[in-house]
């Protein structure tokens, strides 16, 4: 497992993901309270694990970092769908069950968005979350996000419909916040 720490914060650091993480990622999204979380209704297998890494970490359009709190993997968070010319991407995250409610989610997110906004030179950042997940919506209100918008019965989750907030942060709101 490797030890490169990308971007150190108050309580974890962000790493570069590895195909030695592979198995804590598998094993952590088939967790019932994360792929819920998420909107995930089937199972990952090993391959598809490998899939991902290949085709979503390995991307130039993205940011996928492993979330580690004293050398142990906790979660993952990762810039998604960058659009370069309009300088946008999605916020994405989870932490495993085990480790909820430690601060670790908004220490990773307060980094990466520093990221974001001062290395890449992003403009906006959104994120999206279910009605139900109270949790990460404070977790994203807290970094200053807003919320923007609903898509009424966005997703179907537990054999019924939720809806799907939608989060957003400008540049200028952040350094105005972070300032």
């Amino acid at each position: 497992m490797s030890e490169t720490v990308f971007l150190s914060g108050g309580r974890v650091d962000l790493r570069p993901i590895e195909e030695d993480d592979l198995d804590f990622l598998q094993r952590e999204i088939n967790e019932p309270r994360i792929w819920r979380a998420i909107g995930r209704s089937r199972p990952i297998n090993g391959a598809q694990e490998q899939e991902f890494f290949e085709n979503v970490v390995c991307n130039d359009d993205t940011v996928q970092l492993l979330i580690v709190a004293d050398s142990e993997p906790v979660g993952t968070i990762g810039l998604n769908s960058i659009q370069w010319e309009s300088r946008r991407a999605e916020l994405g995250y989870w932490i495993a069950a085990d480790h909820h409610q430690q601060g670790y989610g908004s220490d990773a997110a307060e980094r990466l968005v520093a990221y974001g906004f001062d290395q890449l030179g992003l403009h906006k950042l959104s994120a999206r979350v279910f009605e139900f997940n109270e949790a990460s919506q404070g977790l994203l209100e807290s970094v200053g996000f807003t919320r923007e918008g609903v898509h009424r019965d966005g997703e179907f989750i537990d054999g019924e419909f939720q809806d799907v907030y939608w989060y957003g942060l400008l540049e200028d709101e952040w350094r105005s916040r972070a300032g």
